[in-house]
């Protein structure tokens, strides 16, 4: 037993990092185990574009001097809040500085084992060591979550991937791609491997593809900032509601709610990106896919077209750029003990005003906390939200566990 702690963070992540800060800022004793940022350093295509703002893509700590802009502002880079989209290799170096100057207690080792203890949890690390904790807070991002259609699953594991598994996409290059998927995942990785010289193809069962619309700071008026006003996740008052509002949010009758977040803010990508799709990628719209099988080192998928035709579509490869879907049974170091304990809806925790679930002491943020808190835990700057919410409560039940 290499040692107890009042809380335990697994995951170091944006959602990770930022709790730690404000932890560390508020003298908790914690400990946080992960490898840091690895989605964004090891899992987004190289090259991409954040999809979030300047002024939405911080990660949270209670040092002004700590967000993007002073990060970028400090250094000479150039940066703004909505009109320029922010590189995720300024965005990865950013994170870097981010976590050696407010987080450099990260243990970067992954927990392979959860479950419960006398004293609260117990965590194992990949190293063969372990800790207990009185608390931890699941802050797993969407490593796990990965979509896959069921009919791709038959297919040889070289012939399919996920786009969660494609940072680097220059081996693709004079191969025939197939991408699954119109949203901002599913662009974002036709248009790079395009870049990377590969042919590429888009099928989609939405009839169009969406993105969102460029800023335009002289359009902004009084009268705009009343009836469509700006949020961390887009304008409109919906998505104001959603990010001012996540715990009224989730005192929403259930089936609204998972509705509401299932349903706002589909797929689509960045504004800077529409006009990096025409004449580079051949887009096949308003198609739903029937049967995919290998055939001489090929794929042949079959699907029906927007004209109620059949067609085929060969390809070496075939990305499903399908999204991510939280769920505790994905999680593999969660006991079945704990996971059998946990009240849950649609395979997520049940979660408290404080993110707490139905096992005192467990808590979940980020993605996992979405059917209960809205959209917002969707997207990085939710951890804005979190971090000095539940530091402060974190920070109260320490002083009221060690009073009593």
């Amino acid at each position: 037993m290499s040692g107890v702690c009042d809380i335990a963070i697994i995951g170091a992540g944006p959602y990770g990092l930022s709790l730690a800060a404000h932890l560390a800022d508020a003298g908790v004793n914690f400990r946080i185990f992960g490898k840091p940022l690895s989605t964004w350093r090891e899992h987004m295509p190289k090259g991409m574009l954040l999809k979030s703002e300047g002024f939405a893509s911080n990660i949270s700590a209670p040092d002004p001097a700590s967000t993007l802009k002073a990060y970028c502002m400090a250094r000479g880079l150039a940066y703004e809040d909505q009109l320029l989209p922010v590189a995720l290799s300024l965005f990865t170096e950013y994170s870097a500085w981010f976590q050696k100057r407010y987080v450099p207690q990260l243990e970067e080792w992954n927990v392979i084992a959860l479950e419960k203890s006398t004293l609260g949890y117990r965590l194992t690390l990949e190293d063969g060591t372990a800790c207990e904790a009185a608390s931890v807070v699941l802050a797993v991002g969407i490593t796990w979550f990965a979509k896959t259609p069921d009919m791709l699953c038959a297919l040889p594991p070289g012939m399919v991937s996920h786009s969660f598994d494609n940072h680097a996409l220059e081996h693709f290059a004079g191969r025939d791609v197939t991408v699954l998927g119109g949203g901002s995942s599913a662009i974002d990785t036709a248009v790079l491997l395009a870049d990377a010289g590969a042919n590429v193809s888009l099928l989609a069962r939405r009839p169009t593809l969406y993105f969102h619309g460029a800023p335009d700071p002289d359009s902004v008026t009084w009268l705009r900032q009343i009836t469509y006003p700006s949020s961390g996740i887009g304008p409109g008052w919906r998505s104001f509601f959603c990010t001012r509002a996540p715990r009224l949010f989730r005192r929403l009758p259930e089936a609204l709610r998972l509705e509401a977040t299932r349903r706002h803010l589909g797929p689509a990508a960045g504004w800077f990106m529409r006009g990096r799709v025409e004449d580079r990628v051949k887009t096949i719209l308003g198609a739903s896919l029937n049967e995919a099988s290998a055939h001489d080192g090929r794929v042949m998928l079959q699907a029906r077209d927007a004209e109620d035709q059949d067609i085929t579509i060969a390809a070496h490869h075939v990305i499903a750029a399908t999204g991510y879907r939280p769920d505790l049974r994905r999680l593999p170091f969660l006991s079945a003990d704990i996971r059998g304990r946990l009240s849950q809806v649609a395979h997520t925790p049940r979660l408290s005003d404080n993110f707490e679930t139905s096992l005192a002491g467990l808590y979940a943020i980020g993605p996992l906390a979405a059917n209960a808190f809205g959209p917002l835990m969707r997207f990085m700057v939710g951890a804005e939200y979190i971090a000095p919410r539940l530091s402060q409560h974190l920070r109260q039940t320490v002083r009221k566990r060690k009073a009593a």
